[in-house]
């Protein structure tokens, strides 16, 4: 119940801002306006009703879903007992990735090979996890960030290191659209900190264009990886070279 008032008031929201009154809805429905008022005041209406007021403010379905949930304060880190959960169970860690980059249901069921049945199951998981929050119809409501970060040295970080960090470069990177380069030099604290910003608004860029694309149909996008890194390191063919004497710590500026 809660969920179909918060779709209901997103969809009266976005009634007032086209200027459409319960009278307009009321004649496009062929309803009396009593009846519209009482229909938004219960938050109860069926779904061709609501597709038919959506297309009075040429909206979709999945258009009032994204607009509810760019008014959610949304989760930027997973808790261990959340992380837990989807590194035990590959399925569901699958179909977070695909909903945190807004698969619909429909597409997912289309894509692989997961029955009915068990995408719902696993929607019902992570509700439970509030990961996501379900909404009428299949639809779905993200409780966290697109690009949240995996807890440091937690289950699906250690997840990845040892399987999906071998695969990602198990690769000579001379392909399509693949790109490898590594630089080496000496940099000050100040110049680690510039590259860490730099890398982050990389980053943000990044995830910017998946957001952007991911509005797109599925067979016009590819699944892409990008690791942005850097560390002081020295490697150990210099280390053990090196004469004898104490260790640098970098001190980065604050």
């Amino acid at each position: 119940m809660q969920q179909s008032k918060a779709l209901i008031g997103e969809l009266k929201r976005a009634l007032r801002e086209h200027q459409i009154t319960y009278r307009d809805v009321a004649s496009h429905l062929g309803l009396s306006e009593a009846s519209i008022k009482r229909m938004f005041a219960s938050a109860q209406m069926s779904l061709g009703r609501a597709e038919k007021i959506l297309a009075l403010v040429q909206l979709q379905f999945s258009d009032l879903v994204e607009r509810l949930q760019a008014r959610q304060a949304y989760v930027s880190e997973l808790t261990p007992e959340q992380e837990e959960a989807l590194a035990g169970d590959t399925d569901v860690l699958i179909v977070t990735f695909l909903i945190v980059n807004r698969w619909s249901y429909e597409t997912i069921l289309e894509t692989y090979d997961i029955s009915e049945r068990q995408l719902q199951s696993t929607l019902i998981k992570l509700d439970r996890l509030k990961i996501i929050e379900l909404l009428p119809f299949n639809k779905y409501r993200l409780l966290t960030t697109r690009n949240f970060t995996w807890r440091k040295n937690g289950p699906v970080q250690k997840l990845f290191s040892g399987q999906i960090q071998p695969e990602f470069f198990a690769s000579d990177f001379s392909g399509p659209g693949e790109e490898l380069r590594f630089v080496g030099g000496r940099l000050s604290p100040d110049g680690v900190m510039q590259m860490r910003r730099a890398l982050e608004r990389v980053a943000a860029e990044f995830d910017e264009l998946a957001e952007r694309d991911s509005r797109l149909p599925i067979e016009d996008c590819y699944g892409c990886g990008a690791v942005f890194a850097i560390r002081p390191i020295e490697f150990s063919m210099f280390a053990k070279l090196r004469r004898k004497q104490a260790v640098k710590t970098l001190a980065l500026p604050k």
